[in-house]
């Protein structure tokens, strides 16, 4: 009976060389990500264009995605691979945060200039006023919940 469990183990087991191979794959599947990533962080110039696009959301879905791939994999990888995803989860945060940060400061950048004596400041009741607003902000920015604390946005 347990020369039967070895057998199976046996046969369980990945063949020589497999473990590089998907460690491979492994690693080309991150980057892969990543990459896609920062393509719609604006960091990569979108291929077809040859100019940086800049798309939130479709960013923030692969870094969640590597995230999830984090979680899902934790003890379960080498030190090069825990590395290498931590590596890129940090990066790809912090450039989101940069990228959202700039959106911010062209957003007010904008509203100063609307708001200037020679242009005449929009009234906040205005019918879409509350919509441009929101369209100037990426969708899962903090500045779009409101602040318990004074009532603003």
């Amino acid at each position: 009976m347990a020369e039967k469990q070895t057998e199976r183990a046996q046969d369980q087991a990945p063949p020589a060389g497999s473990s590089e191979r998907e460690s491979a794959l492994f690693v080309q599947l991150v980057l892969q990500q990543a990459n896609t990533a920062l393509l719609f962080l604006g960091r990569i110039p979108d291929p077809q264009s040859g100019k940086p696009t800049v798309n939130l959301e479709a960013a923030r879905l692969f870094i969640d995605t590597l995230e999830t791939l984090d979680r899902k994999t934790r003890g379960n990888l080498t030190d090069a691979e825990q590395r290498l995803l931590k590596d890129q989860l940090t990066a790809l945060r912090l450039a989101f945060v940069e990228e959202v940060n700039k959106q911010k400061a062209a957003a007010h950048a904008g509203k100063s200039q609307a708001e200037s004596p020679g242009n005449p400041k929009k009234n906040p009741a205005e019918p879409g006023a509350e919509g441009r607003a929101a369209e100037q902000a990426p969708p899962n920015a903090p500045e779009n919940k409101p602040n318990e604390t004074d009532g603003s946005k």
